[in-house]
């Protein structure tokens, strides 16, 4: 009878415990100046080809690191290795989301000083993630133009939770008939006034302007 009690007390202690480390993470990137930006999405969301081509564009104006969760390979943090130096994969087993604690043992060594952006690729879940601050700057949660129209009404918590919106395969829209105006609708349903911006990893299409937003919003918030 009490083991429902006992569950709530835990996590409630384990996100109290997340928060302060996430401040301290927030702060510690601050006082170096690095912009901080985490993305999260469901699998096959297109996160790490999005990012792969994102960091390779930004590479000859920035300093660039990327931390990289997976619950098991480390095929993803190989893929952006090919883009900067400064990649680490954070294993987490059978854990569905980073935590603060594990992107401040994945920096052991990085001088974040001589860093401008450190990018947080989450494991891809729409649900874990919501619920852990990682002291970024920006949280980017990522839709596909295959995977429906509904997943903002479906994962609302994760939506309220970030930035940024992004709808990545816009090129395959047409094909999977996807309805850009209803997507929009229902993500502003779910988070009123939140920016969306739409990107094609594949053609470049919307890749500027991401790229231009995401420089603008982090360079005048520091």
């Amino acid at each position: 009878m009490t083991t429902q009690p006992r569950m709530v007390e835990v996590r409630a202690r384990i996100l109290k415990e997340n928060d302060v480390l996430a401040r301290r993470l927030r702060e510690r990137f601050q006082r170096a100046g690095v912009r901080v930006i985490s993305f999260v999405s469901s699998p096959g969301s297109g996160k790490t080809t999005f990012l792969e081509k994102l960091m390779s564009r930004m590479a000859g104006r920035h300093r660039i690191a990327a931390l990289v969760g997976d619950l098991a390979t480390e095929n993803d943090a190989a893929r952006l290795a090919r883009t900067c130096t400064q990649v680490r994969q954070i294993t987490t087993g059978t854990i569905c989301h980073l935590d603060a604690k594990m992107v401040a043992g994945a920096l052991d060594g990085w001088q974040l000083d001589d860093l401008d952006f450190l990018f947080i690729e989450n494991v891809g879940n729409l649900v874990c993630p919501s619920s852990y601050d990682l002291g970024e700057q920006m949280r980017v949660v990522l839709l596909s133009a295959t995977e429906g129209e509904d997943k903002p009404l479906k994962y609302p918590t994760i939506f309220n939770t970030s930035d940024v919106a992004l709808i990545t395969k816009i090129d395959m829209a047409d094909a999977a008939e996807f309805d850009r105006e209803t997507a929009r609708r229902n993500i502003l349903s779910v988070r009123p006034g939140m920016r969306i911006l739409e990107v094609s990893a594949k053609t470049g299409a919307g890749m500027q302007e991401t790229e231009d937003f995401l420089e603008s919003v982090c360079v005048s918030d520091t």
